[in-house]
C-alpha cells in the first residue's frame, strides 16, 4: 500500500463501497446484456413508473420462458439485472414487489393439486405422480429467475446485496417478506462453508481490503489508519473468510489480541500507545471483534466454522497459547432491562429486580433515606462520575446481567442475547463479567459499560455445544454461578 494512501484522512463509507460494487456489477454485465427493447425509460425515471410495469413483467416472463440458447438466457437475465441497478430505492422496491406478487406460486393450481393428491391416497403410483406435481407447483417461478441472476458474473454478490435491501423492507410488507425467505433458502443452498477460504489480513494486504476492514468493522469502530495499524501489529491477528463467488469481499472478520491472561477492558486492549507484546510470549488469545461484513448473508451460519479454523491457525503458529477467550459486548442487556422496567409501573418492579441490600446501598450512595430507583439512576448521564454510586451499581447490574445472559431465553429455547447465543452455540462457557470494560457511548447504552468473557476450553467445547443445542443448557463459570445465587 503506498504511503499517500495510508495518509489519507478519509476512508470509504459502507455506502460508497456499495456504490462501487454496483458499478463493478454493471460493468461485468455490460458485455452480457442485450439492451434491444429494454426499459430505456429507467435511465430518465428511476422510480419505475406504472407505465413501465407491464414491460418489466414481460421481461421477467421472457427470462422464465428460456427461449433460445444459454447465451440468450444470460443476456436476458443480465438485462433484467441492469434494469434493477438503474432504479432508485423506490423503483427497486416496486421491482421486487412485482417479482414477489406476479411470480409467486399459483395458489389455484396448488389447491387443485392438493385436492387431487387427497383423492389418490390408496394408489401408490398415482400418489407419487400427484406429489411430484404438487412439489413443482410449490416452487415459485421467481426462484428460477433469481437462480438465473445468480449464474451471472458477480450474480451471487448482487443477490446478497439485494437481500440486504429486502431485510429493510420486509417488516411492513408480507409479499417482500416471503420473497426474502425464498432468497435466503436459495443462498443457503448455494452456500457451502467447505468452499470458504480463510485468509489472514495484515498491514501489507491490498489497500482496498484494508479499506473494507475499516468499513465492515461493526463491534469497535476503527477510527483511523493508525488505529487500524495498531490492530494489525505483531501481537494482533485478523482473519477473514472469503467465498469463491465473492473472491474480493470478506464475508466475516475476526480480530484477535495475543496477551497474557484474559483481558477485562476493551480500551486497554485497543490502546495505541501500549507496548507491543512479543507474540511468542503470549499465553492467551482474545477474540475481541467478530463482524459480519454483509447483512445479506445474515441467517447463514458459518461463524462457528471460522472460530475453529482461527484457533487451529493460532495453535499452529504459537505453541505457548493455552487459553482462548473473547472480550464480547452485551448488546441486548439495557434494552432487556428497560423492557423489565416498562412491564410494571412504580416500585413493584424495582422490588422484584433488586435485592434489599442493593436498594439500601444505592440509597446510601446518593444520600437519601427512601429506596432508590435503579431505572432513575441509570437515566442519569453522569452516574459514572459519582464514585459511590458507581460502586453501588456494580453488584445489582452484574447480577442482573448474569441472569440475562444465562437464564433469559427466546421462545426457541436459545439465549436471548444474540452474541451469547453465537458463542454458546459454538461450545463456549460464560466465564466472567467485566465492570466498566467499555465506557464508550455505545457500551454504556447497550450494557451500562459491561463486557463478558466467553471461554473456549478446547476439551469441553463439544460437550458444551451439545448441552446447549440439545437441552438449552448454558455452561457458566463458578463466578457467574455465584452471581446467579445471590439472594440477600
Amino acid at each position: 500500500m503506498n504511503e499517500l494512501k495510508i495518509r489519507e484522512p478519509e476512508v470509504a463509507t459502507r455506502d460508497s463501497l456499495l456504490n462501487r460494487t454496483m458499478h463493478n456489477i454493471r460493468e461485468a454485465w455490460r458485455e452480457v446484456a442485450d439492451w434491444h427493447g429494454g426499459l430505456l425509460s429507467t435511465a430518465s425515471n428511476p422510480n419505475l413508473p406504472e407505465k413501465d410495469a407491464d414491460a418489466l413483467k414481460s421481461k421477467m416472463r421472457d427470462c422464465l420462458e428460456a427461449r433460445g440458447g444459454e447465451v440468450s438466457a444470460r443476456a436476458r437475465a443480465a438485462n433484467l439485472g441492469r434494469i434493477y441497478l438503474a432504479l432508485n430505492a423506490k423503483g427497486r422496491k416496486r421491482f421486487l414487489r412485482i417479482l414477489a406478487t406476479e411470480f409467486d406460486i399459483d395458489r389455484d393450481a396448488m389447491d387443485k393439486a392438493v385436492s387431487e393428491l387427497q383423492q389418490v391416497v390408496d394408489n401408490v403410483e398415482e400418489r407419487n405422480k400427484a406429489e411430484r406435481v404438487l412439489r413443482q407447483i410449490l416452487q415459485p417461478p421467481r426462484g428460477r429467475l433469481l437462480a438465473q441472476l445468480n449464474a451471472l458474473p458477480e450474480g451471487f454478490h448482487f443477490l446478497v446485496d439485494l437481500r440486504a435491501e429486502l431485510l429493510e423492507w420486509r417488516n411492513d410488507d408480507q409479499e417482500l417478506a416471503s420473497l426474502e425467505r425464498d432468497l435466503l433458502s436459495l443462498l443457503v443452498s448455494w452456500f457451502d462453508v467447505g468452499f470458504l477460504e480463510l485468509r489472514r489480513i495484515t498491514w501489507n494486504s491490498p489497500a482496498s481490503l484494508l479499506e473494507k476492514m475499516i468499513v465492515y468493522e461493526a463491534v469497535h469502530p476503527i477510527k483511523s489508519w493508525d488505529d487500524l495499524k495498531n490492530r494489525l501489529s505483531a501481537d494482533r491477528r485478523c482473519f477473514a473468510f472469503f467465498h469463491p463467488r465473492m473472491p474480493n469481499e470478506p464475508l466475516i472478520l475476526v480480530q484477535v489480541a495475543l496477551v497474557n491472561g484474559i483481558s477485562d477492558n476493551i480500551h486497554t486492549l485497543l490502546d495505541e500507545t501500549a507496548p507491543v507484546l512479543e507474540p511468542n510470549e503470549a499465553d492467551t488469545a482474545i477474540f475481541y471483534s467478530i463482524s459480519n461484513a454483509h447483512e445479506g448473508l445474515s441467517g447463514i451460519s458459518f461463524g462457528n466454522f471460522l472460530i475453529k479454523r482461527v484457533v487451529d491457525e493460532l495453535i499452529a503458529e504459537f505453541r505457548n497459547l493455552k487459553t482462548f477467550a473473547t472480550l464480547s459486548p452485551i448488546p441486548g442487556f439495557r434494552s432487556w432491562l428497560d423492557t423489565k422496567f416498562s412491564q410494571q409501573q412504580g416500585k413493584a418492579i424495582e422490588t422484584e429486580l433488586l435485592l434489599p441490600v442493593e436498594r439500601k446501598a444505592l440509597a446510601t450512595a446518593i444520600g437519601i433515606n427512601e429506596p432508590a430507583s435503579l431505572k432513575a439512576l441509570l437515566q442519569l448521564t453522569d452516574w459514572r462520575q459519582n464514585a459511590d454510586l458507581t460502586k453501588a451499581l456494580k453488584q445489582p447490574l452484574q447480577r442482573l446481567c448474569a441472569l440475562y445472559l444465562a437464564k433469559e431465553k427466546r421462545e426457541s429455547g436459545t439465549a436471548y442475547d444474540r452474541v451469547a447465543h453465537f458463542h454458546l452455540s459454538n461450545g463456549a462457557r460464560i466465564e466472567r463479567l467485566n465492570w466498566l470494560a467499555d465506557i464508550s457511548k455505545k457500551g454504556i447504552d447497550q450494557s451500562s459499560g459491561m463486557m463478558v468473557n466467553y471461554l473456549y476450553k478446547l476439551d469441553d467445547i463439544e460437550n458444551n455445544h451439545e448441552a446447549y443445542r440439545g437441552e438449552g443448557e448454558v455452561t457458566t463459570s463458578s463466578a457467574i454461578k455465584s452471581l446467579l445465587k445471590m439472594k440477600s
